[in-house]
């Protein structure tokens, strides 16, 4: 079975419908009971038509696109001030992958992608979220370079 080529590449206003069938695969693992699914990925899919409709300046988009130049993964990230340092970070905002085009390394060559992007951009760092039983996600952070160096802890109210 010969290896389908992808292209990586800055998103388009026209990747929009793709890539809001790609989101909901953040919330593609065991999500905590107290959280509901959707809220995992639906915040980010309005921040995403904002930064394709130029009305987010810091967010920037990258997709995998197939050979039909369709995108089947992506990787949003902001330019803002690192949390500790202030040093102009990049957050990664969004790591997803079409379910059918998993496991084929685009997690790992969209972060490279994101990576080299953010630092042409003034970026020093980079620093994402992720729930701490989303194996699959962080294998792929621990594999391409990132440390876990902070627990988030929450507590609901009601």
């Amino acid at each position: 079975m010969a290896t389908m080529q992808y292209s990586i590449r800055s998103a388009k206003q026209t990747d929009l419908s793709a890539l809001n069938l790609i989101l909901p695969r953040l919330a593609d693992f065991d999500v905590p009971e107290i959280r509901n699914p959707k809220d995992l990925w639906s915040g980010d899919a309005k921040l995403m038509e904002k930064a394709l409709t130029g009305e987010a300046d810091n967010t920037f988009v990258i997709v995998a696109a197939d050979p039909d130049d369709v995108a089947v993964g992506v990787a949003m990230y902001t330019i803002k001030p690192e949390l500790l340092s202030g040093d102009t970070s990049a957050h990664l905002e969004v790591l997803a992958v079409h379910e059918e085009h998993s496991r084929q390394g685009l997690g790992k060559k969209l972060i490279d992608a994101t990576s080299a992007d953010a630092t042409g951009k003034g970026a020093t760092c980079m620093s994402l979220h992720v729930f701490s039983n989303n194996a699959r996600a962080r294998e792929v952070y621990k594999a391409t370079g990132f440390d876990e160096e902070l627990i988030r802890c929450f507590k609901p109210l009601r």
